[in-house]
């Protein structure tokens, strides 16, 4: 699976860009803030509808203008898939994939499969459980249609029980109608536990070796699912629940309140490991994730690294430049220095200025 191409129209800070990627390495060079993430950033939107940032979709739209668009071609199996995405300040943006409108994001999940990797991704163990269910969410809605559907209803359900449970306080009649929506976020709840438990098995089967070798064969790190209740008793919890979520008027259990540890040895290292530690094993994960999209779809995801070398150590680097080999990957970076000295394959290299984007020789 390959990005052949992304043609952007006022996004970010682009009013115009067509850019032609190598199948293999492909290096984004240039000062900060001149609009490297942004082609990043674009292509993940194509895979998932959203910024990896979190934004809302009005705020990618160049200054100044109404709408923008993103258009990406995508080699898939010796398969061409035009992704065309048109991004209105006021209205529900519009998803094409060759030429055909899709009505729901579902269908666009699976066209490309992408991994995302950047610096505040080495804070995932440190930071709150919220960041450790996006990571969940972000790659299982990639892989698993039915997941998403399952996410997208229980979201739906939990959010409109809480809006249940806050107008009960002035309309107490209400309560009756409590039953149906608890009923539905059972049915939805119960099988997110379930395939989230699942993801961390088969993630744990990969990052055990990875991580060893990471640590130079010090340490062993075990991934930990921590659901706030288990799929079989999540309907008896919740029910034990009511009072406490009718004072407070919000949902106090399900799987908005999951988490993962990660475990050496028997120390929880989000609370007793030390940076190096933590850093070391993010990146675990992430090879992991890589590794796990690779043996789930049967091909090679496309690798997004935003100016991550420069967070790691000499080993760190080398350890994810060798994983690098077979799977097309885009590289944001402020200097070209760690892959001259890595002695990296680069395909192509583009220099990044105030939203120009040229192709460069430097390596050669």
């Amino acid at each position: 699976m390959i990005v052949k191409s992304v043609e952007l129209s006022n996004y970010r800070n682009y009013e115009s860009l067509h850019i032609q990627f190598d199948s293999g390495i492909n290096i984004l060079y240039g000062d900060n803030a001149q609009g490297k993430t942004n082609v990043l950033e674009s292509i993940y939107m194509s895979g998932t509808t959203k910024s990896h940032k979190g934004n809302k979709d009005k705020e990618v739209i160049r200054f100044g203008e109404e709408e923008a668009h993103i258009r990406t071609l995508v080699d898939k199996k010796g398969k061409e898939y035009k992704i065309d995405m048109h991004i209105k300040k006021h209205k529900t943006k519009g998803i094409a994939i060759n030429q055909v409108p899709i009505k729901k994001a579902a269908d666009l999940f699976g066209v490309l499969n992408l991994i995302f990797f950047s610096p505040e991704d080495l804070n995932i163990i440190k930071d709150g459980p919220s960041e450790r269910r996006r990571f969940l969410d972000l790659e299982l809605c990639q892989l698993d249609k039915i997941y998403l559907h399952n996410l997208t209803k229980y979201n739906k359900v939990l959010n409109q029980r809480n809006k249940l449970l806050k107008d009960m306080y002035d309309n107490p009649e209400l309560k009756s109608t409590l039953d149906i929506w608890d009923q539905q976020l059972i049915i939805y709840g119960e099988k997110i536990i379930k395939r989230r438990r699942e993801f961390i098995e088969d993630l744990n089967s990969i990052i055990f070796t990875i991580h060893k070798n990471l640590s130079a064969n010090r340490e062993e790190l075990t991934l930990n699912y921590e659901p706030d209740c288990s799929d079989k008793y999540y309907a008896q919890k919740l029910c034990e629940a009511r009072e406490k979520d009718e004072r407070f008027g919000s949902t106090s259990v399900g799987p908005h309140r999951d988490d993962i540890s990660f475990l050496i040895g028997k120390i929880d290292i989000r609370k007793f490991g030390s940076q190096g530690q933590q850093r070391t094993a993010a990146l675990s994960l992430k090879l992991a994730e890589i590794e796990l999209v690779k043996r789930l779809i049967n091909d090679e995801p496309v690798l997004l690294l935003d100016d991550v070398l420069s967070e790691l150590d000499s080993n760190r680097q080398n350890q994810l430049l060798n994983s690098l080999s077979t799977t097309q990957t885009i590289i944001t970076c402020t200097g070209l220095d760690e892959f001259i000295k890595n002695r990296l394959q680069i395909n192509k290299v583009f220099h990044v200025v105030n939203g120009i984007i040229t192709e460069s020789n430097q390596l050669n």
